[in-house]
């Protein structure tokens, strides 16, 4: 309390938020419907991958204020350059530990970079001149919760929290770690790589209401 006896106003903040792994254009639409800030469509080995030509479809039907996402893991910078234009996605998402220099060498495309790694990596989003930074679970895709408390005021700038997340615990995980968004894939899912929209929408709503 304050003098005076007025308690000073609460801080509140925007959490944004990214659904991943999409394939089916329903889904999209529902991601889309939700007030999903950004869509992600897996370009790399995955049970929920895509091709480049099926991504472009699905991203053909995301409007432009929402970011479509190609998401890649160790694919070199002109096998991602490849598929990222054909995809015709606004955004390139590098998962793992790829050097600084496969981000610089996609940075003219003006693209969004957005560079994926573990609690143990650099954590300054920036650092290797990405414009976003995700930070997920020691095993990342393995879609089990961890302590996402550990990383809480380590990461700077604009970063997303993955790993585990899903309608009922996206709460929690947004008061541990308190990030500037957040990411979610097989948490909104019925079945591994099927797409649940009503746990889409459970899922921004909870992200929303945690803020």
């Amino acid at each position: 309390m304050v003098a005076g006896g007025v308690a000073p106003p609460l801080v509140s903040f925007f959490v944004y938020v990214k659904i991943c792994g999409l394939t089916d254009p329903g889904h999209v639409d529902a991601a889309v419907e939700a007030g999903a800030d950004a869509i992600g469509f897996v370009l790399t080995r995955s049970p929920r991958r895509v091709t480049p030509e099926r991504a472009a479809e699905l991203a053909a039907r995301v409007p432009p204020e929402v970011l479509t996402v190609g998401v890649f893991r160790g694919e070199d910078p002109a096998t991602v350059r490849e598929a990222a234009l054909a995809a015709g996605v606004r955004a390139i998402q590098l998962h793992g530990r790829h050097p600084h220099a496969d981000f610089m060498a996609l940075k003219d495309l003006g693209l969004t970079l957005i560079r994926a790694v573990d609690a143990e990596a650099d954590l300054r989003c920036g650092a290797y001149d990405e414009s976003l930074l995700l930070v997920d679970a020691p095993r990342a895709g393995s879609g089990e919760p961890w302590d996402w408390s550990a990383v809480r005021g380590r990461p700077t700038g604009q970063w997303l929290l993955a790993g585990g997340l899903s309608p009922a615990n996206v709460g929690e995980a947004v008061a541990a770690a308190r990030p500037w968004g957040v990411d979610v894939s097989s948490g909104v899912e019925s079945a591994p790589g099927v797409k649940d929209p009503a746990l889409i929408s459970a899922f921004v709503t909870a992200a929303r209401a945690a803020a």
